[in-house]
């Protein structure tokens, strides 16, 4: 069972959240502000946070930042009602990884955060398998069988990507910046170049497709 601690100053809401994750499955640990979840933290193993923004004694983005540099990695996803632009941009650059707005759906939150706690596995892991092709990260490996590929680095972490979020379309703006970096001066033609090298080494194999989607960018699609 994951362990999931939520950080909210309004006990409404912190309610709210306990009883829709602990419904889901979920192991749940309130806190009424960053202080609290700091202290549950030495206590308890925490495997994901949800998190409020505007909290007494220590906000979220406080808290965030303090977690971040001190190295942990834990999924954090906020959840506030402050939904400007500069708000979103100032939580991720304090290092969330997910952020919703209030009034929240509670599906579409259920959602997310069992895309980060996959997310999170698969980091941890450094390694993702689909059927019988296993990726290894830290190699830059794809294997099937006795069949190994060692791919150059930007079209693994392309492959990688794609194949860790199924059915998922991204971009090509948001490939060329997660993986090429945003201040990158190649243009995003060489994601094409890419995905069609991809497209060419693995075209025999039944486990997996890459697609491309018309007007919006690509996905991968599972067959196994």
């Amino acid at each position: 069972m994951f362990h999931i601690l939520v950080a909210e100053d309004d006990v409404n809401t912190r309610r709210l959240l306990g009883k829709i994750l602990q419904k889901a499955g979920y192991s749940v640990y309130p806190a009424a502000n960053g202080e609290e979840a700091l202290g549950l933290m030495e206590t308890q193993h925490i495997d994901l946070i949800v998190l409020d923004i505007m909290m007494p004694k220590m906000d979220g983005y406080e808290f965030t930042s303090l977690l971040r540099d001190c190295g942990s990695d834990i999924p954090i996803l906020m959840v506030s009602a402050m939904q400007l632009p500069e708000d979103k941009k100032r939580g991720f650059l304090v290092g969330t990884d997910d952020y919703m707005t209030k009034p929240f759906d509670e599906d579409e939150l259920l959602l997310r955060i069992k895309a980060l706690l996959r997310r999170a596995k698969i980091a941890s892991e450094r390694r993702l398998s689909i059927g019988p092709v296993s990726l290894d990260f830290d190699s830059h490996t794809v294997i099937r069988g006795s069949e190994a590929q060692v791919l150059p680095q930007k079209e693994f972490y392309l492959l990688y990507k794609l194949l860790s979020y199924p059915g998922q379309i991204f971009t090509r703006l948001q490939l060329m910046d997660e993986i090429w970096g945003m201040d990158s001066e190649t243009g995003d033609n060489t994601v094409t170049v890419h995905i069609n090298r991809l497209r060419k080494r693995f075209e025999d194999w039944p486990e997996f497709e890459i697609v491309s989607v018309r007007g919006l960018g690509y996905k991968a699609v599972k067959k196994v």
